[in-house]
């Protein structure tokens, strides 16, 4: 059913069209744009790391590797300004090798840098 609008309201009506069509070809124009999205769907911006001048290979204990058991672990490390680790976070993997690896990142050292970062590290067990 067309419903039409009364003649002294028209011009209001006309102006709330125009004004949909203006919003919709803007709207529209950034979309298409190829910066608008790579914005729009960019998760996070990746800032470089800090280069690690030495590492130390953890452990992996021998009944999870003769039991076949291996994964991924994440981990947080933040690093002092003169390269040392300070602190190790486990953000996921199994709990025994991601403490084995959280052990040897300790020990890791990091290239100096102006100030403390936080390194995200993903370390990989393989049982092969």
């Amino acid at each position: 059913m067309l419903v039409t609008p009364s003649p002294s309201r028209l011009p209001e009506v006309q102006s709330a069209i125009v004004r949909g069509i203006v919003f919709l070809t803007l709207t529209l124009v950034l979309i298409s744009s190829p910066g608008w999205r790579t914005s729009l769907f960019a998760q996070k911006v990746q800032k470089p790391a800090r280069a690690v001048i030495t590492t130390v290979k953890p452990d992996y204990p021998a009944t999870l590797q003769h039991a076949q058991i291996g994964g991924l672990v994440r981990l947080s490390a933040t690093v002092l300004p003169n390269g040392n680790v300070s602190k190790v976070q486990i953000r996921g993997g199994n709990p025994i090798l991601a403490d084995c690896a959280s052990a040897a990142v300790m020990k890791w050292k990091y290239a100096p840098g102006p100030n403390e970062t936080i390194e995200e590290i993903s370390l990989s067990f393989s049982p092969h």
